[in-house]
Parts: C-alpha cells; structure tokens; sequence
C-alpha cells in the first residue's frame, strides 16, 4: 500500500527558517506536533481495514477491500470501473478470501512470524524513510490558508545542505522539496506536495530519478485524533543506465476506514 510511504513521522527539521508570518507557533513547535499526531495514525492502522480504489494510466479503476488478516494485508478484488464484479467472480474472491483464512490460521509459529516479519519490516522501511526526512529538510513558516473546511499552516521545506544520507533510497531527498499543509487546532497533515527538484542518482551509476518526479498525498478525518490518507498520487521518472527512461504513474483512493475483523488469530471465524 503506498500510502505507506507518507503516513507516519516526517519533515521534522532542526534547521529551520525564519518564519513569515504571524502565528502562536513557530516552524518547529508546529512540526513537533504534527510529528506526535501521524505517529499516532501510523500506529494506528494496522488495527483497520478499508477500501482502495486504484486508477490505471488507461484511465480504469479497480476497488480493493484491504483487510487486515492476522498481522499483514490481504487485498480483495470488489469492482472494476466502478461495477461490481459478476456473481462467477465475486464467489471466486470469497473462495480466495476463504481459503487465506484457513491457510493463516494454520499457519506454523514459524510461517507466521516471517509472514508478519515481513509486512513489518515494509512498514519500518517506510517509516525509516520518514524519519530521514528530519534530517534532510530545513523548513520556513509561510502564509497561513484556508484548505476546503480546515485552517492550516503552511511549511514549505527545502533539502538541507550537508545532509548525509544513510542508505541508498534516503539519497532520493537530497534532490526534492516540498510543501505541507497542517491543520491548526488538530496539527494534523492536510495535504503534502513534494517534488524532485535536480536529478538524483540512486545507484551509483546504474539509474537515477530524473527532475519531475512528484507526489501528492491528502488526508481526511477518519475519527477524533486519527487522520488518514484520502488520495495519493506519484509521477515518477527514473533513468536506468542513462540510456533509457522509465515512468511510474499510481493513483489510489482511500475510504471507508472501520476496525479490523482479523487482527488476531482466535479471532477469525
């Protein structure tokens, strides 16, 4: 799930510009906050099931019931373009959704934990990844807006010189700047814009991400003190041994968030 990617700590700097306009908080107290409220919806998420609608680039759509089943994702297949699956497919999904069921319930000890490992680890990946972000951006307190309903801050970031990236994917920040939108009384993330800026080898000399490549993520109040992804959207361009490039172009819907019928084994049917 790429929402993976955003949901959690992030743009957290201690380099940080002088803000520009009035406000009861400066950059880095807002920051703080909204660091403290995703790393409760990140921790959160696990504990949920819902529905994921993703648009090709050929324009169709596929919805998706994300389940939860005892420690890691399972994806079931509701509709295409918006219509339900026929009555052959939708017995074939039920029958798959079964037989995963049973499979993970039976389940050794052993399949069990390098299954959950695995689905763990992605999400320490991506929440390392997030971290790193405090340590590759500096941040400026802009103007403050108006976004739909919400009253927001908005923090513009910037790569921070200096900055040394620990692994090979954390290079990718070095080259890319951003924009988040932070809703006053709640801090939580609105919006977030970011982009690459210059382009970026990210390994060694075999590929690089070329200037262009963006994403766009926004959220949505789900309950009191959660929020969580509505949309995402990535346009990435990479070239592989500077002869060839390649692009990635997702869009995924989120909704429809409720509490998890299969977190824990004793509780399947």
């Amino acid at each position: 799930m790429r929402l993976l990617i955003l949901v959690g700590v992030g743009f957290l700097g201690s380099g940080l510009w002088a803000q520009t306009s009035p406000s009861p908080y400066d950059a880095e107290t807002i920051v703080r906050r909204s660091v403290e409220a995703n790393a409760i919806n990140y921790k959160s998420l696990p504990q949920l099931d819902y529905f994921k609608v993703e648009r090709g680039e050929d324009g169709r759509t596929r919805t998706f019931e994300e389940l939860m089943l005892f420690g890691s994702r399972y994806s079931r297949l509701l509709a295409i373009d918006g219509q339900p699956l026929s009555p052959e497919r939708q017995r074939d999904e039920r029958t798959k959704l079964s037989k995963a069921i049973q499979a993970r319930m039976n389940e050794s000890p052993a399949e069990r934990k390098k299954r959950v490992a695995t689905y763990k680890s992605e999400r320490e990946r991506d929440q390392l990844m997030l971290n790193e972000m405090a340590n590759a951006f500096d941040f400026k307190l802009a103007e403050d807006e108006r976004l739909g309903p919400w009253d927001v801050y908005v923090l513009k970031a910037k790569p921070r010189r200096g900055y040394k990236p620990p692994n090979t994917r954390a290079k990718v920040l070095t080259g890319m700047e951003g924009t988040l939108w932070i809703e006053k009384n709640t801090f939580q993330w609105v919006k977030v814009e970011a982009q690459v800026i210059r382009p970026v080898s990210i390994e060694g000399f075999l590929a690089r991400v070329e200037k262009g490549t963006r994403f766009e993520l926004t959220q949505m109040p789900v309950r009191e003190n959660l929020w969580l992804p509505q949309h995402f959207s990535m346009s990435a361009r990479a070239r592989i041994l500077f002869l060839f490039t390649k692009r990635d172009e997702e869009d995924e819907s989120y909704y429809g968030y409720h509490p998890a019928a299969h977190t824990e084994p004793d509780s399947a049917p």
